[in-house]
């Protein structure tokens, strides 16, 4: 059960939603069905088998402006 980020463009609220198959949520401020889904930085910790920390996403980021590890907008 993937949890979403959204938007409400009527309010400028930003949420988080539990999703079920293809449902969109309400706004839950102003209950406006106005909403846009926003990009969600995956964060994780890999482990190795002594349990040292392998890699790392988001937080681990090389690049400054997001929190991505690698993307197709910078060389990072």
């Amino acid at each position: 059960m993937p949890i979403y980020e959204y938007k409400c463009t009527d309010c400028e609220n930003e949420f988080e939603a539990l999703v079920f198959g293809s449902e969109k949520p309400d706004c839950p401020k102003c209950e406006s069905t106005k909403i846009e889904k926003l990009m969600s930085a995956c964060g994780f910790v890999s482990k190795g088998s002594g349990g040292e920390t392998v890699s790392t996403s988001a937080s681990a980021s090389s690049c400054t402006g997001c929190a991505a590890t690698a993307c197709s907008t910078c060389s990072h």
